[in-house]
């Protein structure tokens, strides 16, 4: 099938691969939604705070302007994971707060207790992430970061490189 300029459109595999990884995370998510965290599992996740759709306490935003990073470990509350986000309630300097954080704005995302992690590229402004996959033109602040040590696959494996 050609576009309407006559140009066939191009499968954006990049895209389907950076979808698929985001799966992943909500699946661990949704997870430890219905059965908490188990053994020693805990995950690292960071995500750009100025990302459309990120809700977070001022606070917070004042100090992590542009990204930050949470641990899902032992403490945290209200856990609740749909298609486009997940909201969580964790404690910052002994202060509940109330994040929500879609998945479109989540750069890392790492399970240090079974060495698993992935990193995500930002999409280009014109990419909506809703699944469209052709392209038509060719931190805890209570809780000290531990060192992550984890296999990352990164998308950079699979691009062409110039």
């Amino acid at each position: 099938m050609n576009g309407s300029d006559g140009i066939k459109p191009q499968i954006n595999y990049e895209q389907l691969v950076e979808n698929a990884l985001k799966d992943v995370v909500r699946s661990a998510l949704a997870i430890a939604q219905k059965s908490g965290l188990p053994g020693e599992c805990h995950f690292f996740i960071t995500f750009l705070t100025d990302h459309e759709g990120v809700s977070i306490p001022d606070r917070l935003r004042e100090s992590h302007p542009e990204k930050m990073t949470i641990i899902i470990q032992h403490q945290f509350w209200d856990l609740l994971v749909d298609k486009e986000h997940f909201e969580i309630t964790l404690s910052f300097g002994g202060q509940k707060e109330h994040l929500i954080i879609p998945f479109m704005a989540i750069t890392e995302f790492n399970d240090p207790s079974v060495g698993f992690g992935l990193q995500f590229s930002l999409l280009d402004d014109n990419d909506d992430g809703d699944g469209d996959a052709f392209d038509e033109d060719a931190d805890n602040a209570d809780e000290p970061m531990p060192k992550v040590s984890a296999d990352v696959v990164s998308l950079d494996t699979f691009r062409k490189k110039n």
